[in-house]
């Protein structure tokens, strides 16, 4: 009867270890984003935090997630990092390349967290890469601006001459000689990410020179605008941006990062998650075209839809030989698939892209 005494008295000491057991399990998950621009720029920021709204939406009270917007990839945006790290957080994305050094030495910090940098090439015990293949985006918005376009003349406002932008250019004049083979492209680079101005006065630019389709791999909204002013064809860049453009946009390259995020937070709270390298396109849903503008006839959606199915099943690569650089010389010979490694290091003009890459 002693005993039986003794655990009533236990009872409800063990009852409150119970819920604080359960409570500690539900403790949600905390996710962390670093911005490189302010989230309504309907570019490339915006479409990380509609990646993270996506996050929250599959994965409900299992996290919790936080940002911090307009972070200079400097120095400084190591600060950023660490301080996130010390909040709890358990996983924390950088979004953009210039975070990649800072981003590892704080990684090696606190080991206890995994950190997910984007479009980089540095990894670590706990430090992931990630990226889109927008690439792909690219060339279905050159495919249908090959369509589009009637003097053959298409423009792009360039942000920041590294491979991944060159690789976008490159992709998008391939896709347009794909449907077009007089086409040709000329640049104006901005060497910003975001900056509406400068991004305006190339487009300007671009369409004094005779361009009458524009692409950016900016992130405002400020090419699709003054292609609406001026009477000319555009396209949204990793969202849709019809409401800045609604003549102006043709089709939209979008981009889901919330594929890739929710599969992150899904492996780590497994315990499953290990350092890679996550390169997502079309076939696992992280780049599409979308948001068509009417002026797009039927045949030409048709042709471009098709292009996309057969990017998602394999059947279809836009950097495959033959293909040339500026100068004629054969880059890849007929058949050939460009390798990722040497597509993420390319620094080329394909034959089509008028001007030099800037060094």
């Amino acid at each position: 009867m002693q005993k039986y005494r003794c655990l009533l008295k236990l009872l409800p000491a063990l009852m409150l270890c119970g819920l604080a057991s359960v409570a500690q399990a539900a403790d949600p998950l905390k996710v962390a984003f670093v911005y490189i621009g302010p989230v309504g720029d309907h570019g490339w920021t915006y479409a990380h935090d509609e990646g993270r709204k996506a996050l929250e939406a599959a994965q409900g009270s299992k996290v919790k997630t936080t940002f911090v917007e307009n972070v200079p990839e400097t120095a400084d945006s190591e600060r950023v990092f660490r301080q996130l790290a010390q909040q709890g957080n358990k996983i924390i994305f950088g979004t953009s390349f210039g975070y990649m050094n800072q981003e590892a030495r704080v990684a090696q910090q606190f080991p206890g967290t995994v950190f997910m940098h984007a479009t980089g090439y540095k990894q670590g015990k706990n430090l992931g890469l990630y990226d889109a293949r927008t690439y792909e985006g690219a060339y279905l918005l050159g495919v249908v601006a090959g369509k589009m376009s009637k003097t053959g003349k298409l423009g792009v406002v360039g942000s920041i001459p590294i491979p991944e932008v060159i690789r976008n250019i490159d992709a998008f004049t391939l896709g347009a000689r794909s449907s077009n083979p007089k086409a040709s492209t000329n640049v104006v680079w901005v060497n910003s990410w975001f900056d509406p101005g400068k991004e305006r006065e190339a487009a300007l630019t671009l369409i004094s020179q005779g361009a009458d389709v524009l692409m950016q791999n900016t992130d405002s909204p400020a090419v699709v605008q003054a292609a609406e002013e001026k009477g000319v064809m555009g396209f949204g860049w990793d969202s849709d941006m019809t409401k800045f453009g609604p003549k102006a946009q043709l089709a939209a390259a979008v981009i889901h990062w919330g594929v890739i995020y929710n599969k992150t937070v899904q492996d780590v709270a497994a315990n499953a998650w290990k350092p890679g390298d996550i390169w997502w396109g079309v076939k696992q849903g992280a780049v599409n075209i979308e948001n068509f503008g009417s002026r797009v006839p039927a045949d030409v959606k048709k042709l471009v839809l098709q292009r996309r199915d057969a990017l998602r099943s394999g059947k279809l690569h836009p950097f495959t030989g033959p293909l040339k650089d500026q100068q004629g010389k054969v880059i890849l010979a007929a058949g050939k698939v460009m390798p990722d490694a040497q597509l993420r290091q390319i620094k080329f003009y394909v034959e089509g892209v008028q001007g030099t890459v800037p060094q």
